[in-house]
């Protein structure tokens, strides 16, 4: 069927969030993610210096836990987007 092309698991998958704050960021993915040490890049400043982006980079296990893992990220009030 057309649902996009299969993922292979456990992969490395990437996720960018972006916030208003680097620790406030920084503490959710380290509450959320149990990776160590955190995978967890700085990625940009908008140029307005508001918003910061960073890229987190885990392994997941399968859809249920990519998908989740993207809920809880995207549910945080200090999470503006996620993508």
């Amino acid at each position: 069927g057309p649902q996009g092309p299969k993922i292979e698991y456990p992969c490395r998958w990437q996720y960018k969030i972006i916030g208003e704050s680097r620790t406030a960021i920084r503490r959710v993915v380290e509450r959320l993610v149990r990776e160590r040490p955190l995978p967890l890049t700085d990625s940009h400043v908008s140029s307005g210096g508001r918003y910061v982006s960073m890229n987190l980079e885990v392994t997941v296990h399968g859809d249920g836990e990519r998908l989740e893992l993207y809920r809880l990220l995207a549910g945080d009030p200090a999470i503006r987007v996620v993508l």
